[in-house]
């Protein structure tokens, strides 16, 4: 037994000597290079850890030192094995890591600094956002099935688009009106399934299925109406309304967290916020500006 272990203490002092490290002189840049790399190890540890993919990394950590071991102790079958195929577990892992991927590349063409420069300014209306006059319908039908205990699910298109999601329910083109929403999260009526969705002032589409949130932090006491209210929230910048048919208590999703038992004054300063005329203001003096 020590034989073997000092027969494989001296392979890594072999294997180690091959690396030939290079001596190290620290310039200014280096210094800055350290900095950024740091930062990014820094942002990347903190993604994984508050998302998913740390289970999945725990378990990749194992095949690592698994891999490791191979290397250092010299297995031609396997490592001919593994070294076929790379080039599939490249791949694998782009696919099984592509939600959280997708989250990442979403949240970086998000940033202010994109999206108020030339190349890269969005070509999102703003002026396109919902007006007062819905506001006050969508908090006044909120009100009022909170008080029938109606259950209802309503997603207001932000700046990403929800078009995907509508072509999942039955198209509706209709200005918002307290009514409106009443009749359609009537009990035992055609179009009470499923969500319904707003751009700026109209109803675009009720019946519509959206992604439920896996996440385990929610309360179990929760039902399919609030993860389809929170799922659709991780994966778009919509602001969503989900009323109770239990309790008749009102929830907002929003980034995939879920504020309950909402009063009606937090419900209207949540969509005040979700109007964003401070944006619709600063893009039309922007462009004005410009046609000086």
């Amino acid at each position: 037994m020590i034989s073997w272990v000092n027969a494989f203490i001296t392979r890594i002092n072999t294997y180690l000597t091959r690396l030939n490290l290079p001596n190290v002189t620290l310039t200014l840049i280096d210094v800055l290079e350290i900095l950024i790399l740091a930062w990014l190890v820094y942002r990347l540890l903190n993604w994984i850890q508050s998302s998913h993919a740390w289970t999945l990394l725990r378990g990749i950590m194992v095949i690592a030192a698994a891999l490791a071991v191979i290397y250092l102790l010299q297995m031609d079958t396997l490592i001919y094995i593994i070294n076929q195929g790379l080039s599939i577990a490249i791949i694998t892992l782009v696919i099984v890591f592509q939600p959280e991927l997708r989250k990442v590349l979403e949240s970086l063409g998000e940033r202010e600094l994109l999206n108020h420069s030339f190349l890269f300014g969005s070509t999102r209306n703003y002026t396109s956002r919902f007006s007062d006059r819905t506001l006050e319908e969508l908090v006044r039908a909120s009100m009022e099935m909170s008080a029938e205990r109606t259950g209802a699910l309503i997603v207001i298109e932000q700046n990403e688009n929800l078009r995907e999601y509508e072509r999942t329910g039955i198209e509706i083109d209709a200005l918002v009106t307290s009514q409106l929403l009443i009749n359609i999260f009537e009990h035992n009526t055609p179009l009470h399934d499923g969500a319904v969705i707003i751009r700026g002032d109209r109803v675009t589409a009720a019946t519509c299925y959206l992604p439920l949130s896996d996440n385990k932090s929610l309360s179990k006491a929760l039902g399919t109406r609030h993860r389809a209210g929170v799922g659709v929230s991780e994966v778009t910048d919509s602001l969503t309304i989900i009323v109770s048919e239990e309790t008749g208590g009102i929830s907002v999703a929003y980034r995939g967290t879920l504020q309950r038992s909402v009063t009606e004054k937090a419900l209207r300063d949540r969509l005040i916020e979700a109007q964003n005329k401070t944006a619709a203001v600063r893009r039309k003096s922007h462009w004005f500006r410009r046609a000086k």
